[in-house]
C-alpha cells in the first residue's frame, strides 16, 4: 500500500488536506508475483490543482508538458525465470493495467522500452540495475537517476523486491523514438 496525501485550498482560501488514503489506482499484478504499480498523481496541460485525475487518465505516459508520479515495485528477476511464469498473460495484464506504457515494451527484448519522457527515479527500497542496452548502473536506496528518453530496462538480479518512485515529465518524441517506431511498422 502506498499512502497518498493530497493538499488543496478550502473555500475560505486556507491550505488543507483534501485526501489521505491509499493510492486509488494501484493495480497489483497477479501474473507477475511481486510486481506492482501505483499511479500517484498526474497533471495535464494546462496544469491545475484540483480533483484527482488518476482514475480518468487514459495513458500512463504523459504528453508533452504533462507529468505522472508513480511507484513501481520490481520483483527479483527469478520471478520471470520461474517455469510457472506466463509472459503472454503478464503482458496482457500490463496492457490493461498500464495503458500507453505497456505498449512501449519491446516484445523481443523483455523489459526494454523507450518513453518520450524525462524521468526522475528515486530508489526507495532494495537494489535495482538500470540496463541501457548493455551499459548498466546499480542503484540502491536514496540513489537518483535522470532517465532522458533513452532505451532502457530495469533489472533486479537480487533476492528481494526493489521499489522506485518516478516523476515522469512528457517531452516531444525524440528522433530515436520516432526511428524505432518507424522500424516497427
Amino acid at each position: 500500500m502506498v499512502r497518498r496525501i493530497v493538499t488543496g485550498i478550502s473555500e475560505n482560501g486556507r491550505p488543507r488536506i483534501v485526501s489521505d488514503a491509499e493510492v486509488p489506482r494501484s493495480p497489483k499484478s497477479t501474473m507477475t508475483p511481486g510486481f506492482a504499480n501505483c499511479l500517484v498523481w498526474a497533471t495535464q496541460v494546462p496544469a491545475s490543482p484540483g480533483a484527482d485525475p488518476t482514475m480518468s487518465l487514459r495513458s500512463w505516459v504523459p504528453g508533452p508538458g504533462e507529468t505522472i508520479a508513480l511507484t513501481v515495485t520490481f520483483p527479483p528477476d527469478s520471478v520471470y525465470a520461474d517455469p510457472a511464469f506466463d509472459p503472454a498473460a503478464a503482458a496482457a495484464e500490463q496492457l490493461e493495467a498500464t495503458p500507453g506504457l505497456a505498449e512501449l515494451f519491446e516484445p523481443d527484448n523483455p523489459g526494454m522500452h523507450t518513453t518520450p519522457t524525462v524521468d526522475y527515479g528515486v530508489v526507495l527500497d532494495g537494489e535495482i540495475t538500470l540496463d541501457l542496452d548493455g551499459e548498466t548502473a546499480v542503484l540502491g536506496p536514496g540513489d537518483i537517476v535522470v532517465q532522458n528518453s533513452t532505451r532502457h530496462a530495469w533489472r533486479n538480479p537480487g533476492s528481494k523486491a526493489a521499489t522506485v518512485s518516478f516523476a515522469m515529465i512528457g517531452v516531444p518524441e525524440t528522433s530515436a523514438v520516432r526511428s524505432r517506431k518507424a522500424a516497427e511498422v
